[in-house]
């Protein structure tokens, strides 16, 4: 067959331009061809065999995808192809070996994004182009994300079939409700709105009432259930019989008129409930309030005494600021309040130890106190520290006459830590809050001190005492006593205090050597044998009143 027939297709194909056939793919499929076959025939074989490399490789892109092109593109003719000596060369893939495979995924695990640098040392190392390196570590991140999409989306199928199976089986059961007590199909009425709303408010206060036991529970450190719930979730929303809440409130009454007797009930060594305890921390709390209160606030609450210089309350001025926490004063009682301020040879966290613990608290104030005891321990204080700590004591105050009675008290003895350094605990009487058939004739209104630390190891310690007794017990020579507050007021507790310290300081240093006043060592053993002796004859002293 004559050449000239075939120079029209090369004519053509030289005639258009390269940009056209950037793919390398369709460059090879439209090269011409001279063999004995037609032009369409070859044009049809080529296209369709690159379809069906193009799926075969869409079918395996789970691989390393390392099947890449040579450099040039196949509308790139031979020089001898124009001339129409031979015909032009077809540019096949280029399959990596085994060894440049996991040298790329090797590379890919540790930097999946490698930059210049790392793409022309890497091609380098494996005979390739730098635009193969980047070529194959591009398809490598399109695998990677394809297949993390894959992943995901069917996790998500798994979950929209799970969702869909379980919509079905709530639609099933509502279709045929069961009854959970019979078993049998059960009738759905019809609620009205207001029913509705009672059931939201129901809920709503219950989660409300574990909340607040949640909370006390914490703070008590122990586990706190409320009262017991009625039968019917109705119920709880108007009370059973129409007198939920009678119980507490009958049980939480105090004598607030002055038809109340002259004298007060001393509670029984019966356990605390739950309700008891719920009451005594908030008794408690509402104690510590008024203490810090008092203790931080100066005229016109406490007045100087022109005489002495002490510190006098001024009654009117604390009934119109404090609310009392134990009920109005008893008809045939009097009031005794004082506050004193001092430093003594103490850190705070000692201080509070000794307050805390009921033999030590004894041993240390043995002149004032006959005798003493823990009934109940509510809490334990939190994460090591007597912080929160919340306990029931009695005691027994005494002076050392027998014309004044011994004080006996029960009352709740709470301890605060309310900054770094500084303390506080309070004392409170219960008498009010539990029954028995036992009478007093004294009752201990919110008193404590508040200890603040000092350089040195001292102490800053403020002390308020706040009393009603009835003074018909009282001789008539002691009752001005009383009423200034030298029996038992804060000035007798403070100064107490910084002796018992003074001496106890003593004792801790009696192996420090010392210089006398000609200049020869000696130790301090003397003062400290001084020292002891006196505790013990003071405290046989006190033991004889009290016994």
């Amino acid at each position: 067959m004559p050449t000239g027939v075939f120079s029209q297709p090369r004519l053509v194909s030289s005639s258009i331009p390269k940009n056209m056939f950037n793919s390398p793919g369709l460059s090879l499929a439209l090269q011409p061809n001279i063999d004995n076959q037609g032009d369409e025939t070859r044009l049809g074989e080529n296209f369709e065999g690159n379809i069906g490399r193009r799926s075969r490789e869409e079918e395996h892109e789970s691989r390393s995808g390392s099947d890449n092109m040579d450099g040039g593109s196949g509308d790139d003719h031979d020089p001898t192809t124009a001339a129409g000596d031979k015909p032009p060369r077809k540019k096949r893939y280029h399959r990596h070996t085994p060894q440049q495979i996991q040298e790329l995924e090797a590379l890919f695990k540790e930097c999946p994004h490698p930059d210049e640098k790392q793409r022309l040392e890497l091609s380098k190392r494996l005979c390739l182009e730098t635009r193969q390196v980047k070529f194959w570590f591009q398809n490598r991140r399109t695998q990677m994300k394809t297949q993390l999409e894959r992943h995901e989306n069917s996790l998500l199928r798994q979950e929209n079939d799970k969702l869909r199976a379980e919509n079905m089986s709530i639609r099933d059961a509502m279709r045929n409700p069961i009854c959970t007590s019979c078993g049998g199909p059960a009738i759905i009425g019809d609620m009205s709105l207001e029913e509705q709303h009672l059931r939201i408010e129901n809920a709503r206060l219950k989660d409300e009432l574990d909340r607040v036991c949640a909370l006390a529970g914490k703070f008590l450190g122990r586990p706190i259930t409320g009262p017991p719930l009625p039968n019917s979730s109705l119920e709880l929303g108007v009370g059973t019989n129409g007198t939920f809440g009678t119980t507490m409130a009958t049980t939480t009454t105090l004598p607030l008129g002055h038809d109340a007797l002259p004298t007060m009930v001393v509670p029984s060594n019966r356990p605390a409930t739950t309700l008891d305890r719920s009451m005594f921390l908030e008794l408690a709390l509402a104690a510590m309030d008024e203490l810090v209160k008092m203790a931080q606030t100066d005229e016109p609450l406490w007045i100087k005494n022109i005489e002495g210089g002490r510190e006098m309350l001024n009654h009117d001025e604390y009934l119109r600021t404090f609310t009392p926490c134990i009920g109005l004063k008893p008809n045939g009682f009097v009031t005794e309040a004082s506050r004193e301020t001092g430093v003594v040879i103490i850190n705070s966290l000692a201080l509070v130890e000794t307050l805390m613990d009921s033999n030590r608290w004894a041993e240390m104030f043995h002149c004032m106190i006959a005798r003493t005891s823990t009934t109940d321990v509510i809490s334990n204080g939190m994460g090591g520290t007597r912080n929160g700590a919340l306990q029931l004591m009695n005691a027994e105050l005494q002076i050392l006459s027998p014309l004044v009675p011994v004080r006996e008290v029960s009352f709740l003895r709470f301890c605060k830590q309310h900054a770094e350094g500084v303390w506080a605990v309070v004392d409170v009487s219960i008498d009010t809050i539990k029954e028995s058939t036992t009478f007093v004739t004294c009752r201990r209104l919110p008193s404590g001190c508040v200890v603040q630390d000092m350089p040195n190891g001292y102490s800053k310690v403020i002390c308020v005492e706040h009393a009603e007794y009835d003074e018909s017990q009282v001789h008539q020579l002691y009752r001005p006593l009383l009423s200034s507050g030298m029996g038992f007021g804060a000035q007798r507790w403070v100064a107490t205090l910084q002796r018992q310290c003074e001496c106890l300081a003593i004792l801790m240093s009696s192996t420090v050597p010392t210089r006398d006043h000609t200049g020869h060592e000696r130790k301090s053993e003397q003062h400290a044998d001084i020292a002891g002796n006196m505790h013990r004859r003071s405290r046989v002293a006190c033991s004889v009143r009290a016994s």
